[in-house]
């Protein structure tokens, strides 16, 4: 039987992601049987299994890597970039994002052990989220009369609200001044440009 490069693997691992990212987003956890991964993937349930250990396995591995992208954005962009994304919704995965997220934050609320397993993991978006502020603290941009840790848990504070706006469906057109002021609340204002 001839050896599968490590490129291939990576790139099956990468089409299982994608495929489960949207059957996620459309079907919910629940929802998402084996059945309907293996027609969102184009693979069948030994290729699936092969790099997942089970379904459970595969939702973790899908919203971790949302969350190293998500952490990515916000390291060259800021939180605030993140949840523009999400508002935008037609680039390549923010609306697959809004889904991700939505699930975790339901299993997060339901199931206990989900919760402890999505601990361990779920520290990627606030750590780059703090470096950042604290860059943009150091660079003379950020206000300095509220600590990083507060203006950390503010931003994360507002993408919940972002995120639970969407999921009921409501308008995302109507969010930009909101994330405009959001932005302006943190920044540094200097002496005469108020």
């Amino acid at each position: 039987m001839p050896r599968v490069s490590q490129d291939h693997l990576d790139a099956r691992r990468r089409q299982i992601l994608d495929g489960a990212r949207v059957c996620f987003a459309r079907h919910g956890y629940e929802g998402a049987t084996v059945r309907r991964l293996e027609e969102a993937t184009g693979l069948s349930r030994g290729a699936i299994f092969h790099h997942f250990r089970d379904k459970e396995s595969l939702f973790l591995a899908l919203a971790e890597d949302d969350a190293v992208r998500m952490a990515d954005v916000v390291a060259e962009q800021g939180l605030v970039q993140v949840m523009r994304d999400l508002l935008a919704g037609g680039s390549a995965h923010p609306a697959d994002w809004l889904g991700t997220r939505l699930e975790v934050s339901r299993r997060l609320r339901t199931d206990p052990d989900f919760r402890a397993r999505w601990a361990e993991r779920s520290q990627q978006l606030t750590i780059a989220t703090r470096q950042r502020l604290l860059r943009q603290r150091e660079a003379g941009n950020l206000r300095d009369d509220v600590g990083v840790d507060v203006l950390t848990a503010f931003l994360e504070l507002v993408l919940e609200g972002v995120v639970s706006h969407l999921a009921m469906g409501l308008p995302a057109d109507d969010l930009e001044p909101v994330l405009d002021l959001v932005e302006e609340t943190a920044r540094r204002h200097r002496t005469g440009t108020r």
